[in-house]
């Protein structure tokens, strides 16, 4: 069953020029988007868009309403992380790679920029639709390591050759791609989205992947009959890209 999400009508704040169906609270730099949408999303509802307004990250969050059980809703988290990979290609100098490490991590050309977050309730039931859950992403935009190939492994969209991408620009994308995945899934099913998400996957040699009905990734190796099962809620839990101490992408 398709994921179907409300989003209630609402117009953006001017600062950022979203679809209609968002509505928009823009915080200052020292905000927390993630960390906001989950204290508003049962009041605010799905569409709501928390922005934070800095130079040097892209950081938003979404608030959506599954209608469906929390194990399964999750498969939302895949749908998001389209969103923001399709985001990125429409910035991207032409034939720029952009790839995921599973589940959350973004990489482009190798590098690491940032990636994505999902919450839900804490009680949350995982055989009932839960109230919220809350898609966090977070894309360094510009270098602020002050001796280059310092960090090898970790790069900004500044460095990669981007256009005049700001953050505001970047989440404007991401919003019109998030309602095109949304449309997708209800009209042709999850299957489309797994597939796009999993042909961004960094590749694993002799490797043949699947996402289960839980967001599960199932692996299955050339060279063996075993299937490996990767959870994406633990994996969730403990986001791999994301710094606590610096408050951003790790280096």
């Amino acid at each position: 069953m398709p994921l179907k999400t409300r989003i209630r009508s609402g117009k953006a704040a001017p600062a950022l020029d979203l679809p209609p169906p968002f509505r928009l609270i823009t915080l200052r730099e020292v905000g927390d988007a993630f960390a906001h949408a989950q204290k508003v999303a049962a009041q605010e509802g799905a569409g709501t868009l928390v922005f934070v307004g800095r130079f040097d990250l892209a950081e938003f969050a979404v608030v959506l309403e599954p209608e469906e059980p929390l194990r399964t809703a999750r498969k939302s988290f895949y749908m998001a992380m389209n969103a923001l990979a399709d985001a990125l290609l429409i910035h991207a100098p032409p034939e720029k790679p952009i790839a995921f490490d599973w589940p959350d991590t973004v990489r482009v050309d190798g590098g690491l920029v940032g990636g994505g977050r999902l919450a839900w309730p804490k009680d949350a039931d995982e055989d009932a639709m839960p109230e919220w859950l809350v898609f966090g992403g977070m894309i360094r935009t510009i270098s602020m390591t002050d001796a280059p190939g310092l960090h090898p492994l970790e790069t900004a969209l500044d460095q990669e050759g981007f256009d005049e991408t700001g953050s505001a620009a970047l989440v404007e994308s991401f919003a019109r791609h998030l309602m095109v995945r949304f449309d997708s899934w209800q009209v042709d099913g999850f299957g489309e989205n797994a597939k796009d998400y999993l042909m961004r996957l960094s590749p694993e040699k002799g490797a043949r992947r699947e996402i289960d009905t839980n967001g599960d990734l199932l692996i299955r190796w050339a060279a063996s009959s075993q299937t490996e099962r990767r959870a994406l809620l633990p994996a969730l839990t403990a986001p791999s890209w994301y710094d606590s101490k610096r408050g951003g992408p790790r280096q």
